[in-house]
């Protein structure tokens, strides 16, 4: 229930303040790194289909003359952002509000703040680098302020000016749990968390080896990435690729990738599906499990598959979680202490 007898913001005004500077350092890297900044609507029609994200619905009008459909507050601006590199742009960003239902916590806020941004040419670890170098110029704004700046971590701090880790999803369960898992079945991954001790949910299917997948790594890997430096964790599940390419490797992965700071994911890049069929299937695919799931349908045609059968250019993007990113930089222990009135007192 929304909070009606507390109308202050649970960010101090200094702390928004900053914000707002932090907010300018990305402004200036990008417009100084040749992107365009941009705008596509926060409301559409169109949405990200994704098995686990619930979207708020608007509904239509009553109003059957109108012709209105249902319109969707976006996940994230990836679909609008794609069409506009399939009509010519070539390196773009923007930072803007992106909302998902169900997720509420020192780390989600339903509403959020989102910086989304694709350059044509590039490979997902070409974007790892443009990652490394604007994580590290908010860290040393921020450091400005370490005297006032009650929980400021200074050893976090210097770590971040350390050459950034890259490890890959094999390798990270190598390290932290002592064996590999892309090749395993659900079967052996549900065996492996009961040798490892691992508290299992029971809403958790026998079956859904992704379900299994993530559980073992937000236990076993998670806690430890980014801690000595920043951590790029590269070539997930070939099921988790969302909307990355695939590369036929053995086993087949993903060309995405996270950025881990003290255990916290922060962003997540692709190296860009391009194919329209293969896109299509996707979809489809992801539609099946909502509804095996007993969640409601989303729509399975967009404008994106209609830019995508027309030409997207070769090219990788990152969605970086700005609320995030400020609560690590100015050591705050929760996105509420950085953002002025989280979803329960908006």
């Amino acid at each position: 229930m929304p909070d009606r007898k507390n109308w202050k913001p649970t960010a101090a005004m200094t702390t928004l303040k900053r914000r707002a500077a932090l907010a300018k350092v990305v402004r200036d890297f990008f417009d100084g790194s040749g992107y365009v900044e941009v705008e596509t609507p926060v409301l559409s029609d169109d949405i990200v289909v994704d098995a686990w994200l619930e979207p708020f619905v608007v509904p239509a009008k009553v109003d059957k003359a109108a012709n209105e459909v249902d319109r969707f507050l976006q996940t994230s601006p990836e679909f609008a952002m794609k069409r506009l590199l399939a009509a010519g742009a070539t390196a773009i960003w923007q930072m803007t509000r992106a909302f998902r239902r169900g997720e509420r916590g020192p780390l989600h806020n339903p509403e959020f703040t989102i910086v989304e941004w694709y350059r044509v040419g590039d490979t997902h670890r070409d974007q790892m680098k443009v990652v490394e170098e604007l994580t590290r110029l908010i860290f040393r704004r921020a450091g400005e302020w370490s005297s006032e700046t009650e929980n400021f971590d200074d050893r976090l701090a210097s770590r971040i000016e350390r050459p950034f880790e890259a490890i890959s999803y094999d390798e990270a369960f190598a390290r932290h749990a002592g064996v590999t898992v892309l090749s395993l079945s659900s079967t052996e991954l549900r065996e492996l968390s009961r040798d490892k001790a691992v508290n299992v949910p029971g809403s958790l299917s026998s079956d859904d080896r992704d379900g299994w997948l993530n559980l073992l790594l937000s236990e076993l890997v998670e806690p430890h990435l980014g801690r000595d430096a920043p951590t790029f964790l590269y070539d997930y599940p070939a099921s988790q690729a969302a909307l990355a390419k695939v590369r036929q490797d053995d086993p087949p992965v993903a060309e995405r990738f996270e950025l881990y700071i003290d255990g916290i994911e922060l962003c997540n890049g692709y190296h860009e599906l391009t194919d329209a069929e293969e896109l299509e299937g996707r979809i489809r695919d992801q539609s099946l499990i909502r509804e095996h799931e007993g969640r409601v349908a989303l729509p399975q045609e967009s404008h994106l598959l209609d830019a995508m059968r027309a030409g997207l250019p070769e090219c990788a993007g990152v969605a970086l979680g700005f609320d995030r990113l400020v609560m690590l930089a100015l050591g705050a222990r929760s996105i509420d202490d950085v953002i002025a009135f989280p979803f329960d007192r908006a």
